[in-house]
């Protein structure tokens, strides 16, 4: 026999798995896009005076007069026009040469170990690291949206987070009454009644969980145009960001968004200045300047982490395209991040020999620690993280990104 306690537990457990929801003004959220598949970072950000790149990219390089300029050694994609001004303003910026220890040069082990927060070397942490980093710094003001993942899969990274949100329009968030088209009012009075009853923290936990989904239920069906004239790109990608936005402006304390880019395993026919490669980066572009430009009244509030699970190899194949590499430029945007900057040794160290029996991936040397640019990251969204045990056995040194 189900008692109303009963009950009322098993609701308040499947609405709010953890914390209540409490509207946070000062919540700063980190926007975490994966470009999956493995992006060819060297023709986003573009090292325009390395001879090397040219002499090995004769058909896939970008032309110089192609190139935007940045400094005396780095330039965009042509594509990318719509962050140059992002860059000038001190806003946008990139680490060269980050990447994962791993050598196999497989996709699903290395997106595992970047997302898992783990090296080869020593025992996993358990979990992924965003999922970590929420765990061991939930507050009473966590809910059910501090953690979203855009699509309809969660991600590794956010393995082991208190609650997290799947989702890929705000109107995907509702309570089921059971009857297609039967309003959702009744049912949720009903709860308000039962869980106001309860005079315990479960009460507590419910009544607020009901809260935060009518203030979501406001959010619902509002066709609202971006702000300042952003357009977003027409597909999943530019759709998602903006569901981000909405997020964002409604202030209901989210702390993390994932999105995915795919498309970026680019074997054959990769292109230049235009192309498939192209095409994704200018999805890329858009998408971030469009997602910035909407959210221009909230710059203080969220920081843009880019990233793939490794580069491609410097130099071109035979199918005019690039194989797995190493390393690769991580980009962030956001008005904490000190932008401006290509940061990263050079002249680029990297494998040059075109000798496709080397053992694992060449390219760009992976110089910096993925982690160490994580790390870094975490720490300016969200000062006194400890990030001893979101990445446990690393020493964390400044990069200089945030």
């Amino acid at each position: 026999m189900m008692t109303r306690r009963s009950l009322i537990s098993k609701l308040a457990l499947a609405a709010a798995p953890t914390f209540a929801a409490v509207p946070r003004e000062e919540s700063h959220t980190l926007i975490h896009v994966f470009l999956r598949g493995g992006a060819d970072t060297l023709n986003l950000v573009v090292p325009h005076a390395d001879d090397r790149y040219y002499r090995l990219r004769p058909g896939l390089a970008i032309p110089k007069k192609d190139v935007i300029q940045l400094n005396d050694r780095y330039g965009l994609h042509p594509t990318m026009k719509p962050l140059e001004g992002l860059y000038k303003d001190g806003r946008f910026g990139a680490v060269q040469s980050v990447g994962v220890d791993n050598t196999s040069g497989s996709h699903f082990d290395c997106q595992d170990q970047m997302e898992h927060g783990d090296s080869m070397h020593g025992s996993p942490a358990g979990g992924g690291w965003l999922g970590r980093f929420l765990r061991l710094n939930a507050t009473e003001a966590s809910s059910a949206l501090s953690a979203v993942a855009i699509g309809t899969a969660l991600p590794e990274s956010l393995r082991g987070a208190p609650a997290v949100s799947v989702l890929e329009r705000i109107e995907d968030i509702a309570i089921r009454t059971g009857k297609k088209g039967e309003d959702s009012t009744k049912v949720v009075q009903a709860l308000q009644a039962m869980y106001g009853a309860e005079v315990t923290l479960l009460g507590q936990r419910g009544v607020e969980t009901l809260d935060l989904f009518q203030r979501v239920s406001a959010l619902q069906g509002k066709a609202e145009a971006p702000e300042h004239g952003a357009e977003y790109p027409k597909d999943g990608f530019g759709n998602g960001l903006r569901e981000i936005a909405r997020l964002v402006k409604a202030r209901l304390g989210l702390q993390v968004a994932c999105i995915d880019l795919g498309g970026w395993d680019t074997h054959f026919f990769q292109g230049n200045s235009s192309g498939t490669q192209a095409e994704r980066i200018k999805t890329l572009a858009e998408g971030l300047a469009a997602l910035d430009l909407d959210l221009t009244s909230h710059r203080t509030n969220y920081t843009i982490m880019v990233t793939t699970e490794f580069g491609r190899r410097v130099y071109e194949n035979a199918s005019l395209g690039t194989d797995h590499g190493r390393g690769f430029a991580l980009m962030a945007l956001g008005d904490r991040v000190k932008g401006g900057q290509v940061l990263g040794a050079w002249p680029i160290q990297a494998e040059e020999e075109i000798n496709v029996n080397t053992p694992g991936p060449g390219g760009l040397h992976a110089e910096t620690d993925y982690r160490q640019v994580f790390g870094e990251v975490l720490n300016g969204c969200f000062s006194g993280a400890d990030l001893r045990q979101v990445f446990p056995g690393v020493e964390l040194k400044p990069v200089g990104l945030m």
